[in-house]
């Protein structure tokens, strides 16, 4: 997946357009957000994350004991539609996006337990989240079938990057090295997710450590480490069925390409994951592609 910008497809709207359409955005009727993706059948509706772009207007958000002043362009995740701490002027303006955690690969329960999470719109993944969703709510609704159903998935894949980068830097249960280990032991998964040899033992020792440090690093990250490789395999095989280019991939040879070794069992810890099968997952993605899902 390109993930470098919006298709060129796109009509981007003049100055004037894009104004008036994100104006249209923030007053939305209902809870006033814009709905990225639709929860697939059998998932919990209301496992979802919010996501708030400053586009205009004073606006500041406090979080432990400290006020931060946002900027336009800047991005407030919650798991509610208003965040906590949130202060605003009569002339604030924010859009309101909504994603399901389904997508995410993140529970709505570490967001909460973190208090909200914030990200300035000029810098790093935070910059590239704030234009995707900026340029995904001012397509007008005609329009967001086709190229923009794809800058959809694209930004719910960055939106779930950034995420996970905030929940990171928020974890306070590891001193400064640990926690710096933990993050290269991440990246060393990742890179070797569809090995399926990966284990602790293979793990703890790119790292130089003990597999019995390993377990207790992620034990107090509330995961161990077979679920942590587990749930990214999930993530990675979602990702795949969910995508126009593979959706002719059979199930069976994209659990294989991830590290799943047995069919029945990647089908069970899938549905267990997500609420829904595989199968039913790849065949919902299937019918989606090319028409908006909120519309």
């Amino acid at each position: 997946m390109n993930q470098s910008g919006p298709s060129p497809t796109l009509e981007t709207p003049a100055p004037e357009a894009e104004t008036h359409l994100l104006d249209q955005a923030a007053r939305g009727g209902g809870n006033g957000c814009i709905d990225i993706l639709s929860p697939p059948p059998g998932t919990d509706p209301e496992d979802c994350l919010y996501v708030a772009l400053h586009v205009e207007g004073a606006a500041s958000v406090r979080r432990g004991g400290a006020s931060t002043v946002l900027a336009p362009g800047d991005l407030l995740i919650s798991a509610t539609p208003y965040p906590a701490g949130l202060l605003q002027d009569s002339e604030c303006r924010m859009v309101r996006f909504r994603v399901p955690c389904f997508y995410l690969g993140v529970r709505q329960g570490d967001v909460r337990r973190a208090g909200g999470l914030m990200a300035r719109g000029n810098e790093g993944i935070g910059s590239l989240a704030s234009q995707f969703l900026r340029t995904l709510a001012t397509q007008p609704r005609a329009h967001r079938a086709g190229p923009g159903h794809h800058l959809a998935l694209s930004a719910s894949d960055i939106v779930a990057i950034l995420v996970t980068e905030l929940l990171d830097r928020e974890d306070p249960e590891h001193p400064n090295g640990a926690s710096e280990l933990l993050s290269r032991i991440r990246v060393h998964i990742e890179q070797n997710l569809a090995d399926p040899n990966l284990s602790p033992r293979s793990i703890a020792r790119s790292q130089h450590i003990s597999v019995r440090y390993l377990h207790k690093l992620f034990q107090q990250d509330g995961m161990t480490v077979g679920q942590w490789v587990r749930r990214r395999r999930l993530d990675a095989c979602r990702r795949e069925l969910g995508r126009p280019s593979r959706r002719q991939a059979s199930v069976s040879a994209v659990a294989h390409r991830w590290g799943f070794v047995s069919h029945s069992h990647f089908s069970r810890a899938f549905r267990d994951a997500f609420g829904v099968s595989p199968r039913e997952w790849q065949a919902y993605a299937a019918r989606t592609e090319g028409h908006d899902p909120a519309s």
